[in-house]
């Protein structure tokens, strides 16, 4: 390379003109207004206008017209200010643009699959099977300036605040909680494998008994699951540990390290301390343990009504020990019955019987149940659920579970449908005391509803033994606009309480002491109190540049369908590595 670069494209101005300077990019694009050629030189700050004469310069003129788009290029110039009828407010280096008196062609490049440009109508398997073309575009550019800054503004914060970066290991053991490993074999051991890590968290914790005190690390995690659009099979992690803290220090720590990252890279303050709500409380109001509150419609339970009613399908579900919630979908009233009977069936796909409604209007109310109440229940189920004139109020009947849950799925997928939700704001919010077990009837045993080293409640410890769905845990989660963004937990720092939750998990002694041991007996020599927390980088980045998928925020994701479509894999190895890792092979299928 001849000409060194001296300038990034973006970076000159006004204040340039006059200066000579070298520049390298890409072409952008290319304009002939007879003898003035105008190119536009794109690198990762933006654009820049190059201009060619051809009076003044034929050859050069000559050889900018054999310039294509994506040609790689290095030229010399000077910077001179545009005329004020040329002037382009609309890009940042509009008033200016480089009169090149040298040019040196780095690279040809054919005609890229799509433009290089934002707003285009791509598939998006196309856009990944070439996605490092896709990262040329201006907004995936701004993406990967977004990631790096966030990644700065983490560290720097978590450095002052008296974290050390520590590295954990890749290649670990498999545990029998959580979601599916990916194994790795072992060439020199046969028959064993390595996991990689669904997180850090025994190492992190062992660090807690090393006293390192306060910990983190940008990690990557692996986990063989379905995919979602907030789902990938490896991701990365803000991953955090500290010493001798309760869950408000953990709290205040996430905060100030949130707070810190929105200004300095958004240029937003966050107004902290965030609000909190506990899981029980989220589960009655929106039906959610991750609740988007940026719009209403909040749950009400009408069991006090309906159990006194004569509609069979209400009372005989309150008198089986179920529910009976609804919602007021505001202004609403003018539903068609078709709308009505589809949000019916879909209702019933998620897996509850059916959906009752009510549209209040200034004579009463227009529903096929209005027979089954007296005017009384009626004028009671109004006051309670705010029912105002052209109000519909919906209402499922159901285990109490079920009933939440569908009630909160259909709150969301109404709020979409009338485009109810702030989508320019942020409303962040903590959801604590999660129950510390969930039951497994497939399994016919109790599982973590985190994992099993989150510590419960001192006062729900004796419920260990006597109710253990009913003990809350030390867990805590950060929500923004409905999605899980961190999720964390005071954990549990003694041998006897560890082993008890692990045997009320199905583990018999031999299994704990086979996949556990070396955690166990590191808490015989001094464990101090911990607790930590893991921020999805990913996701948090997502809702930051205000995306849909995380794939638009991984620089090299993987489809839905667990591939990548930009090197092929997974794919198929030779016959001699399988023998080499002394696997058998299947073929392919």
């Amino acid at each position: 390379m001849r000409l060194r670069r001296t300038y990034w494209c973006g970076d000159i101005s006004l204040k340039n003109v006059g200066t000579n300077v070298v520049l390298a990019g890409w072409v952008q694009g290319r304009r002939d207004h007879g003898g003035l050629l105008f190119i536009d030189l794109r690198d990762r700050t933006g654009l820049i206008q190059l201009v060619f004469n051809y009076e003044h310069q034929e050859d050069l003129f000559r050889a900018a017209e054999k310039l294509r788009a994506e040609y790689v290029l290095a030229v010399s110039g000077a910077v001179i200010g545009r005329s004020p009828e040329t002037i382009n407010l609309k890009l940042a280096t509009g008033e200016i643009e480089i009169r090149v008196d040298e040019i040196e062609v780095l690279n040809m490049a054919q005609v890229p699959p799509f433009y290089i440009e934002d707003a285009i109508d791509t598939d998006e398997n196309l856009r990944l099977r070439y996605r490092y073309l896709d990262l040329r575009r201006p907004e995936m550019q701004e993406m990967l300036r977004l990631r790096h800054r966030l990644l700065m503004a983490a560290r720097k914060c978590l450095d002052e605040r008296g974290f050390w970066e520590i590295e954990t290991p890749m290649l670990t053991r498999s545990t029998p909680e959580g979601a599916r490993d990916y194994l790795v074999p072992s060439r020199i051991s046969p028959g064993c494998f390595y996991a990689l890590p669904q997180s850090p968290q025994l190492f992190k914790q062992l660090l807690m008994v090393a006293g390192a005190e306060r910990y983190f690390q940008i990690a990557r995690c692996f986990r063989d699951e379905d995919l979602r659009a907030d789902r990938q099979p490896e991701f990365t992690q803000i991953d955090m540990e500290l010493s001798f803290c309760v869950r408000e220090d953990l709290i205040a720590e996430v905060e100030a390290l949130l707070a810190r990252i929105y200004r300095e890279v958004l240029g937003r303050e966050l107004h902290t301390p965030l609000p909190v709500i506990s899981y029980a409380e989220a589960m009655e109001r929106f039906g959610s343990d991750k609740p988007d509150t940026r719009f209403g419609m909040e749950l009400q339970d009408i069991s006090g009504i309906a159990r006194e009613c004569a509609f069979k399908v209400f009372n005989q579900a309150v008198s089986a020990g179920g529910a009976v919630k609804g919602i007021n979908v505001k202004g609403c009233g003018y539903f068609s019955r078709k709308e009505l009977d589809d949000l019916t069936a879909l209702v019933q796909s998620w897996g509850t019987g059916g959906l009752a409604w009510m549209i209040v209007t200034e004579e009463g109310f227009k529903t096929p149940i209005a027979k089954f109440f007296t005017n009384a229940q009626l004028n009671s189920l109004r006051r309670y659920m705010a029912g105002e004139d052209g109000d519909l109020l919906l209402f499922i009947a159901d285990a109490p579970d079920a009933a939440q849950k569908i009630l909160g799925q259909l709150r969301l997928h109404l709020a979409r449908k009338l485009d109810l939700i702030a989508e320019g704001e942020d409303h962040f919010l903590w959801v604590l005391d999660f129950p510390l077990f969930a039951f497994s009837p497939e399994e016919n045993r109790y599982t973590s509803n985190h994992h099993p080293f989150t510590a419960p409640r001192d006062e729900d410890i004796p419920l260990l033994r006597t109710e253990p769905q009913k003990v809350r845990s030390l867990a805590y989660d950060l929500v923004c606009n409905g999605v899980e963004i961190a999720g964390g937990s005071i954990r549990i720092h003694g041998r006897d309480l560890q082993e008890t939750i692990f045997r009320l998990l199905g583990l018999t002694q031999e299994e704990l002491e086979e996949k556990f041991g070396f955690l166990l007996e590191a808490f015989k020599y001094g464990a101090p109190p911990h607790g930590g927390i893991a921020f999805g980088l990913d996701r948090l980045l997502m809702l930051m540049s205000k995306r849909k998928s995380i794939r638009d925020v991984i620089p090299f994701p993987k489809t839905a369908a667990g591939t990548c479509l930009l090197t092929g894999a997974p794919a198929p190895v030779s016959p001699h590595q399988l023998q080499e890792l002394h696997i058998k092979n299947f073929g392919t299928q």
